[in-house]
């Protein structure tokens, strides 16, 4: 039987997914396609990702454009924000009005409103009593996620939590940190291509993004190996560039 509509996207998000854990392994292609998935599956404008790393630090492991990970660096730098209560409380953290929440988090909410968002949620990555990350998913009207797509959200994270976690059990802590550590210089590297992609092709930083992930899926390489060829020009820029990427459920990038 053939799917259609949403039961098709999501059967094909999932296997995205599964992807992400077989074989190699490797925490920023599994983050960033459940971000990439979040946006393409539910009722949001953008999506960020937060994860405790080896030292209990929080990191931005994958967002969907600049200004999530602005936002993100933000509740870092500040300690203060919806995804940092939904990370120590383990509870969803729904914020329908950022109007109403400046008066908790108001240098996060004053930045997101300039970004313009105007309303998000935060969702706790836990299993059980142990909490690795939240994701946080950006709208640009005044509502949070209905219940349906709230469950879902809630399932895709805990989905990529469980992912996480069982690559800490086969794994000792060295390698854990390791593993962590080397994902964290990935989004350095990754940035580094973002940024040549950027200055070649004339793009903002979100459309180069989304030449450099396009181009990763439709080759089928790891997010990470495609931007350390790029930076060690073993891949060429304009072949990047060229490449039309398959079609996605996508949001028009702000034009910066």
């Amino acid at each position: 039987m053939e799917m259609t509509g949403r039961e098709g996207v999501l059967t094909a998000a999932l296997v995205r997914l599964v992807d992400t854990l077989v074989a190699d392994y490797d925490p920023v292609d599994l983050t960033q396609e459940l971000v990439d998935t979040s946006v393409e599956l539910l009722d949001a404008d953008a999506a960020g990702l937060l994860l405790v790393d080896g030292r209990g630090e929080l990191q931005v492991l994958a967002s969907t454009s600049e200004e999530t990970h602005l936002l993100e660096l933000l509740q870092i730098q500040s300690s203060s924000g919806p995804c940092l209560q939904a990370l120590r409380t383990g509870q969803p953290v729904l914020v329908g009005d950022l109007d109403v929440a400046a008066q908790q988090w108001r240098q996060f909410a004053d930045q997101a409103r300039r970004l313009g968002f105007r309303g998000m949620c935060a969702l706790p990555m836990r299993l059980r009593t142990e909490r690795i990350g939240a994701l946080n998913l950006f709208t640009r009207g005044t509502d949070t996620l209905g219940a349906d797509d709230l469950q879902l959200a809630q399932a895709l994270a805990d989905f990529a939590t469980i992912g996480i976690l069982h690559a800490r059990i086969l794994a000792d802590s060295l390698a854990v940190n390791e593993q962590l550590n080397r994902a964290l210089n990935s989004r350095l590297i990754i940035e580094q291509a973002k940024g040549m992609l950027a200055e070649r092709g004339n793009l903002d930083m979100d459309n180069a993004f989304q030449r450099l992930r396009g181009y990763a899926r439709d080759t089928n390489n790891r997010l990470a190996d495609l931007a350390f060829a790029l930076v060690d020009r073993t891949v060429d820029l304009d072949t990047v560039l060229l490449d039309v990427p398959r079609g996605r459920k996508g949001h028009t990038p702000r034009q910066g």
